[in-house]
């Protein structure tokens, strides 16, 4: 579906100067320097006469926020250049990769950022010429005329550095048609600027988002910017008052601060909490003004707009902002589209969404992805074709984040795409979604970061003493029972949070307040070597040792005598059935699977064992004497119906999809697994379809009990070489059945990944087909399935026309001496190296 803001009025695409013309307005306050516009033109006029510079040569201009910075930026201009604003907290080596990457002549430094410059410039080996931007300023006469800046829209204006989150940064090229773009948009469209504001410039000018919203748009509108002299809360408090400021634009993290410390004084008192439930219900801003009139006047009392970007903004801080009165404004965007892509209309907040889609651009939602169109859109990034093609597509910028529209064209924007969590058993989890879930649940936390480790889920988890219990001790222990616990309980077993780790301070972000997840694990790991020395073996029975060493092998991480096997070590039914074994074997204890669970630690285990074992002997599972096990199996009975279905079945793929098969004689005589990857729903008979009458009788399914309910279900299966297992209840019982079928002559079909693919790539594999490969000697025969998942995918109800579908048998793989796990790495590796070959083709 395609979203796109008109204006009510369609008017021309109009060229204007980029700073208003000289006059005796002021432009700039910072501290008690006032500079009018007449000023600004005479200064960048005086920087500009201090180097020459050839169009499209590259200048670095770094140091902190002050009127020298917008001097120096804007005199690149005036030649033409490329400016490239690059964040003067940056490390050295962060200052190399710019100044290799883009080969500025020319660099722009402050008095404070030099010595970073020189200490990049010897690490690199470069000779580039540094001019002191703080010596540029103050031209003694304003020039007769004003600057003229209009510059071919089609040139590239800026190389903004992203902040490189995974990989090194990339320098994303901005022309002067994307920044007019955005300027039509914030000043003739959606009037948040104009020459009576005045806007505090807070964020570094490095970012595009203050870069366009606080300097370039002020400059175009003829707004007044005013320059905090630091970021300390007094010096913003004193710029508001002392300069009536009406615009701030900032971030979430200074919002949610604003306001946490607005609520703790409004939460003191009742009669104020009392106000603030009153002015929530009626929902005027007169009425909040009135009466929450001292909050405004200690932001100065001329607040017009607060703006929000660089991040998602809680919904609960934008709409306590508009019960205090204020018109919190949240975009969305990002470097690559100039940065706007999206932003609120004053008076129209929906809190959790950053608004509609702004003049000139298209959004679309594709696959759950989204994509943006317009001329706001990069041109690509610097140097780097091939991933700019990744992004980039027909005109498409590809945002990364997943999102929807509602009924009134707001966007909501629900995650990253490259953050979605995998699992091995194929479930997509949103992080994002989780966390919001947990603060919800409790005021106890400050911060959460959910993440992957262990193919579960972990979380990172930052403590809110405040709210906690007054003399808590153990506050782990605490957040488990009360929040944990009931989460995980109310939750598939797929979106519980097993295990989490408690830090001090707050979880790693970029500068903008956005959560570095990658981070996340690395810092988990730190802080557990800590947790592992809390409980010494020496400390745990002997039965305990014994089972969390064997717990730690399987599943390879900490494992601790606290944990549930399955809330906190997410065992599956494969991972009980080797615990229940090993129990039995070890210590002469019968328990069965669902047994397990019941107890709520495995120190409880433990002292369970304790009390009725009759040996103690580690002994590792032994899967060869289990399958050898007999187990009483009726095979199904192959009507005529399977045969019929099966030929009806090629012969409706064959018409409706471009559908074909290859490799069938790698499929040897007798026994076999066939391992085919799993992509949609017709997976099963894309495999046999093309097979023989011989060999389809000769070939079985196995099917889960719960998606095999009512009569009719289990008597078609019954005649259809289906067998229908409970795997939840009895594993150890469900791979007898199967090792019985292999002992027959008959071929198996064992999904190994034991869930449908979503996007199509592998997930893991389980290794029970290699266990019965293994003890059985019999081969796998991999099975390459490719575009099912366009053709079906997965949350979808009809099949789509015309989709290129192949199935490719490949060369059966032998257990010969491979162990378990090496068996079903192979089988995958294989599937793996067959689709990345079809992809290139």
């Amino acid at each position: 579906m395609l979203f796109v803001y008109l204006p009510l009025k369609k008017r021309r695409f109009v060229m204007q100067d980029l700073i208003l013309s000289a006059t005796e307005k002021t432009a700039i306050i910072h501290g008690n320097l006032h500079v009018s516009y007449s000023q600004v033109h005479a200064n960048i006029r005086h920087t500009a006469q201090r180097f020459s510079l050839q169009p499209g040569e590259r200048v670095v201009v770094i140091g902190e926020n002050r009127p020298a910075w917008a001097y120096a930026f804007y005199s690149v201009w005036m030649h033409r250049g490329i400016a490239v604003p690059v964040d003067y907290q940056s490390s050295a080596h962060d200052v190399v990769h710019v100044l290799t990457d883009c080969r500025p002549s020319l660099i722009f430094a402050s008095d404070q950022s030099i010595a970073l410059v020189h200490e990049a410039l010897a690490l690199s080996g470069g000779t580039i010429p540094v001019l002191m931007m703080d010596d540029m300023a103050d031209a003694q006469s304003a020039p007769s005329e004003w600057i003229d800046l209009r510059p071919d829209l089609n040139q590239t204006a800026v190389l903004i550095y992203t902040s490189g989150t995974t990989g090194s940064p990339k320098g994303v090229m901005l022309s002067y048609r994307n920044i007019f773009t955005n300027l039509r948009a914030v000043v003739d469209e959606i009037p948040i600027l104009t020459r009576e504001q005045t806007i505090l410039m807070l964020l570094p000018l490095h970012h595009i988002f203050p870069l366009l919203g606080t300097l370039i748009a002020s400059f175009y509108s003829g707004a007044t910017i005013a320059i905090a002299p630091s970021m300390v809360s007094d010096d913003i408090i004193a710029t508001l008052q002392r300069c009536k400021v009406t615009v701030i634009i900032g971030v979430p993290r200074l919002y949610a601060a604003i306001r946490k410390g607005v609520m703790d004084k409004v939460n003191q008192s009742a009669m104020a909490r009392l106000l603030f439930r009153l002015a929530r219900r009626i929902n005027q801003p007169r009425f909040s003004k009135v009466v929450f009139g001292a909050v405004h006047r200690k932001f100065g009392g001329h607040l017009h707009f607060l703006v929000s970007g660089g991040a998602a903004l809680p919904a609960d801080v934008a709409g306590d902002f508009r019960t205090l009165g204020f018109d919190l404004l949240e975009g969305y965007g990002m470097t690559e589209a100039a940065p706007m892509i999206t932003f609120t209309r004053p008076r129209q907040l929906v809190p959790g969404s950053p608004g509609q889609v702004v003049p000139f651009a298209q959004v679309e939602i594709r696959n759950g992805e989204i994509a943006v169109k317009g001329p706001n859109v990069m041109q690509g990034y610097w140097n780097r074709p091939d991933e700019t093609q990744q992004v980039l597509r027909d005109g498409w910028l590809y945002t990364g984040d997943l999102g929807f529209v509602d009924e009134r064209n707001y966007l909501f924007v629900t995650g990253r795409k490259k953050e979605i969590i995998v699992l091995s058993n194929g479930k997509n989890i949103n992080p994002a979604v989780i966390e919001d879930q947990l603060m919800a649940a409790m005021p106890g936390i400050k911060e959460v970061g959910v993440f992957q480790h262990a193919d579960a889920l972990h979380a990172v988890v930052v403590p809110d003493a405040a709210p906690l219990p007054q003399g808590l001790e153990d506050v782990h222990a605490y957040l488990k029972e009360h929040l944990f616990k009931p989460y995980n309980l109310q939750v598939p077993p797929y979106r519980r949070v097993l295990n989490f780790t408690l830090i001090d301070g707050e979880l790693p972000k970029t500068k903008l307040g956005k959560v570095k997840r990658f981070e996340l694990p690395e810092l988990m790991v730190k802080l557990i070597v800590d947790e592992i020395t809390e409980q010494q073996p020496s400390q745990m029975s002997a039965e305990c040792q014994l089972i969390t060493k064997y717990l730690a092998d399987e599943k390879q991480c900490v494992v601790r005598p606290s944990h549930h096997i399955e809330m906190d070590l997410g065992l599956d039914s494969l991972d009980k059935i080797g615990l229940q074994v090993f129990i039995d074997n070890t210590f002469g204890v019968a328990l069965q699977p669902e047994e397990l669970v019941r107890f709520a630690s495995i120190d409880e285990l433990s002292r369970y064992v304790a009390e009725n074992r009759s040996r103690m002997k580690a002994e590792k599972v032994d899967w060869p004497s289990i399958i050898r096990e007999k187990v009483h199996l009726s095979m199904p009975k192959t009507w005529v119906t399977a045969h019929l279905f099966t030929k009806l079945s090629k012969f409706f793929f064959s018409v409706y999809f471009q559908y074909r098969s290859k490799g069938q004689e790698h499929l040897p005589e007798g026994a076999c697994i066939i391992a085919p990857n799993h992509q949609s729903f017709f997976d099963g008979l894309f495999v046999t379809s093309n097979l023989g009458i011989r060999q389809v009788g000769q070939t079985y399914f196995y099917a889960k009990e719960k998606h095999v309910k009512g009569r009719l279900l289990k008597f078609f299966a019954n005649r259809n070489n289906i067998i229908v297992m409970d795997l939840n209840k009895d594993l150890k019982e469900s791979i007898q059945k199967m090792a019985e079928v292999l002992r027959r002559k008959k071929k198996l079909v064992i999904f190994p990944e034991g869930t449908r693919s979503v996007n199509g790539s592998l997930g893991d594999f389980k290794k029970t087909f290699a266990i019965l490969s293994r003890e059985l000697n019999i081969p796998i025969v991999p099975v390459l399935i490719n575009g099912a998942v366009d053709a079906l995918p997965k949350g979808s109800h009809f099949p789509r026309p015309f989709k290129k579908i192949t199935i490719e048998y490949l060369q059966p793989v032998y257990p010969d001496n491979h162990t378990y796990d090496s068996l079903a790495e192979l089988v995958q590796e294989r599937i793996r190296q067959q689709m990345n070959r079809a992809n290139r083709a």
